[in-house]
């Protein structure tokens, strides 16, 4: 499906997609780690079930916070073309 997504983009829409791929490392490396951490803090017999929930609620933080920045991106655009 990536590759898919990644050929129907323009060069301009690809490297645009690079660069905010980029600054949502930036801004989710406490979120990596954080489930890194979590992750190998269980032994493998709580993996499933809570952790799960625990992992998934990093997930939401990180997707939250792509959002954001591709939402500041656009009012960035948007208010400097005025």
């Amino acid at each position: 499906m990536a590759s898919t997504t990644r050929s129907s983009l323009s060069a301009e829409q690809e490297a645009e997609a690079q660069a905010l791929a980029q600054r949502i490392r930036e801004l989710t490396e406490d979120e990596v780690v954080q489930m890194a951490r979590l992750l190998v803090s269980k032994p493998d017999r709580e993996i499933l079930g809570d952790t799960e929930f625990e992992l998934r609620d990093i997930v939401l933080k990180l997707g939250a916070k792509a959002l954001e920045e591709r939402l500041r991106q656009k009012k960035t655009a948007i208010t400097d073309a005025v």
